[in-house]
């Protein structure tokens, strides 16, 4: 099936790269954002959506590529090319001083809808937990 890239950029409340670092340059940051449970082995991070006594999805995603306080990208376990990953970017902008989020990824065709809508689920959750 053919996959389309798609980039999303959201403004955050901060002007600290580390602190937006903190939040999804780890497990532990990610944890409170994009999953129930993220746990990190080797560079490999777990994902769980559920809770344990319940039905879990559960995926993997390698780390790619890492730079502290500038992005991290990863490629989930279900992808064969290299070209399908996804990746969380900090960007400050130029206008406000604030940083920007600026996230991609590669999603079926079909799917590029309901992906935008997760990501922004995602991001509302991250303005919720940190108040960014």
């Amino acid at each position: 099936m053919s996959k389309t890239k798609i980039v999303v950029e959201y403004p955050l409340n901060s002007k600290s790269a580390s602190i937006v670092w903190g939040l999804i340059g780890n497990a532990h940051g990610l944890g409170k954002w994009i999953a129930d449970y993220v746990d990190e082995n080797d560079g490999v991070l777990t994902f769980k959506w559920g809770e344990v006594w319940t039905q879990q999805d559960i995926r993997t995603s390698k780390i790619i590529e890492i730079r502290e306080n500038s992005h991290i990208r990863l490629k989930w376990d279900v992808n064969v090319s290299d070209e399908d990953y996804w990746e969380l970017r900090i960007e400050k902008s130029d206008f406000s001083g604030n940083i920007n989020l600026i996230i991609t990824d590669h999603v079926n065709d079909d799917d590029v809808d309901y992906m935008r809508g997760v990501w922004d689920d995602n991001i509302e959750r991250l303005h919720r937990v940190s108040g960014l």
